[in-house]
Parts: C-alpha cells; structure tokens; sequence
C-alpha cells in the first residue's frame, strides 16, 4: 500500500492486487534494496536473484497457471513494478523479463513453444531480453538491419544490437529481424534465440550508462548465427512489426507505474530527510518553503498514480490503445523526472552522492523519457488523435 497516501486504491486494485504488493514490497526490502550498491559496482544483479524471482512467483503474474504463472490481470504487473521503484531498485531488470518479453511467447507462441519455455521463464532459470534497438535505429523499429535469411531449417541470423537490458545474464532473447529486407515493415520478424553456447552469439560490452549502473545493459553480436526455423513467432514470417506494436502498450505502462513509484519514493525520501536533518536549530521540515515545496511534490505524485491508474485500467478492459498508453507514460516520465529532480534539493550535496537512494533515483529517472518510446514519440501517437 502507499505510505504516501495510505488509503489511496486503484478502481482496478483488488484484495489479490493488495496482497502480491505486500508480498512483493518484503520481498524486494529484503533481497534488492540492501543489494543496490553491489550489483551496481558489478553492473549486474546476482545470478541467483532471478532463481529468487522466480520462487518468489513475481516471474509469471500474469501469465497462465498451467505454466506455473499466477494467471493474473495486468494490474498484477503494475503492481510489482510500482514496487520495485518503492525499493530503490535500478539494476532489477524484471520489467523486461516478466511482463514485456515473456507475454511475445505467451501471445504468438505455438503451444509447442510455450510448453517449451515458458515453465523455465516462470521459475528464473532462463533470464528473457529482446533486440530491438541498433547503433543506427531506436524507435524506427522498421528500419532495422538484422536480417535473419533462411537456409534449410535454420535462420543465419547478422547483425547487431544496443542498449540490450538483460544483456548479460540473459539465456533467451527475442530478435528483431528482416526476414525479407526488402519488404519494410512487412519484413520484420521475430525470432528466439537460445544463446548460451550458441555459435555466432557474442556478448559486446557493458555500456556506461548516467544512472541504472547495476542493470547489466550490453551490446549483442551476431555473426552467421543459425536459429531453427521453429523458433519464430507467430504463425508466418513478417508478422514481427505488428506484434511489437500490439504490445508496446504493456510496456508503456510498465514504465508508467515504475515512474509512479519512483516519484512516490522519492517524496517519501524528501520527507524522512527533512525532519531528521536540521539547520539554524530546526527540522529543515520546520521551514514553510520547505513545507509548501513538499505539499506541492505530494499532489504531484497523486495526480502521476491516478493518471497512470487509469491507462491501466483501460488496458484490463481491454481497451489496447496506443495513445491511452502514451499519453500514460509521457506524462508519468515527464513528472517523475521533475519530481526527483526536485526531491534532490533537500538533500544538498548528499542528494549529489549515489551512496543516497535519492541520487540512484536521480540518474536513474531520466531514461524513462527516453526508452520504451520517447517523449517525443509519445506525443506523436497522440497527436493522430486530435
């Protein structure tokens, strides 16, 4: 529940929803939040955490029981996303595996594929990325170079990948691929690979990131790489274009709620220092600037939790629309950002130093304009709208 706002519940918040947000919320105060500082000097989290995801069920929540998943709605991912910003987590790479990459299996999967891989994604033992971006192409999806050429009952699959989330640890990625380069977007498919031991995978290096130190953020290579023709998704090649859009909404909202809870912890953080940290013989909290400042930040985060709450009640209607999610993660990104960014200022120089949540926070928060979509994307999709 909100320490922000304890009585505060989404129209789409259950007792079901309550009680994964308490389990999720002990959980990460226990296995992340003390590992924060670790995982980012080692620009990783630990192998093992994702076996602990994964036993922990928040690997499957909304994916089907008979995999092992929970069988949950949406909200089941917002929910845990929420918490893990309210944990101060920045290396989890979950929002990639759990709700993003796993639901293109559970959706265009063959049954064989599912029963294949999806019981391995559900318990942590296999660690989901997807290859969209390239040096050359980010929200230009269509546009991409990796071709993925057919040769008997293998794809020979070349080229490269950036900005991978999951780069490092991953076992299973979702290619993004021309299948026929000379189709566009009717040419773009998307193909698993099994990279461990794989021939012609390469792993290129950690990228330096401003903030997400801990998240094992990498280049991937392909060099002649051969992929069973079976491992395609979907029923025929060129479907790929199509299904990334018709799924962009989930993760749209996936980073909505993470900004929620990354505006709502860092308010939190605000508070806690001000009335703890004196100056001139008072509680900084004491001070009415410093009142006022934080009463603003306060209904700041309401109208980010409701704003978002309400895209993602939409998409449990089942109303999949591009410019709801949009509009949900502009204005979630775009707040959460100034929020922490005026969170930061209580804190002095120690709001500077990355020993603070409040400074993880800070260079963690501005990415969320940028991937998944920009800000400037976003208003596009909801500038065909008007």
């Amino acid at each position: 529940m909100s320490e922000l706002f304890p009585k505060y519940r989404a129209s789409w918040e259950t007792d079901q929803h309550r009680e994964l947000r308490q389990h999720a919320a002990a959980f990460l105060a226990k296995e992340a939040t003390p590992n924060q500082e670790r995982w980012a000097k080692n620009h990783q989290v630990d192998r093992e955490f994702w076996n602990k995801l994964g036993d922990a069920g928040l690997l499957g929540l909304d994916l089907p029981e008979e995999y092992g998943g929970a069988g949950g709605d949406f909200g089941f991912s917002a929910v845990v996303a929420e918490e893990f910003a309210l944990a101060h987590d920045s290396a989890s790479g979950w929002s990639v595996h759990s709700p993003i990459v796993a639901h293109y299996i559970d959706t265009y999967g063959s049954a064989e594929q599912k029963a294949r891989w999806m019981p391995k994604i559900i318990s942590g033992e296999t660690v989901l990325a997807i290859a969209m971006t390239e040096p050359g192409t980010g929200s230009d999806l269509q546009a991409v170079r990796t071709t993925a050429i057919r040769d008997g009952d293998d794809y020979v699959i070349n080229g490269s990948k950036t900005f991978i989330s999951n780069g490092s640890l991953c076992d299973m990625v979702v290619i993004v691929a021309k299948t026929d380069p000379a189709q566009g977007a009717a040419g773009v498919s998307l193909i698993v690979a099994e990279v461990n031991d794989l021939p012609g995978f390469e792993r290129g290096r950690v990228l330096e990131k401003v903030g997400q130190h801990g998240q094992d953020t990498r280049e991937l290579f392909f060099t002649d790489m051969r992929v069973p023709v079976a491992n395609l998704l979907g029923e025929q090649e060129g479907l790929g274009f199509y299904q990334l859009m018709s799924q962009l909404a989930r993760e749209r909202l996936v980073i909505g709620s993470i900004c929620a809870g990354m505006a709502e912890a860092a308010v939190l953080e605000a508070i806690k220092y001000t009335k703890e940290r004196e100056a001139f013989g008072k509680p900084l909290i004491k001070f009415q600037h410093n009142r006022f400042q934080l009463a603003e930040l306060k209904a700041e985060v309401l109208s980010i939790k409701t704003m978002v709450d309400y895209c993602v009640q939409a998409l449990i209607d089942g109303d999949n629309d591009p410019a709801i999610a949009s509009m949900g993660k502009l204005i979630a990104a775009d707040r959460a950002v100034a929020v922490v960014d005026r969170c930061v200022q209580f804190f002095g120089g120690y709001g500077y130093m990355m020993e603070y949540p409040i400074g993880r926070a800070y260079a963690a928060a501005r990415v969320n304009k940028i991937y998944g979509g920009t800000s400037e994307i976003m208003k596009e999709i909801i500038s065909r709208t008007l």
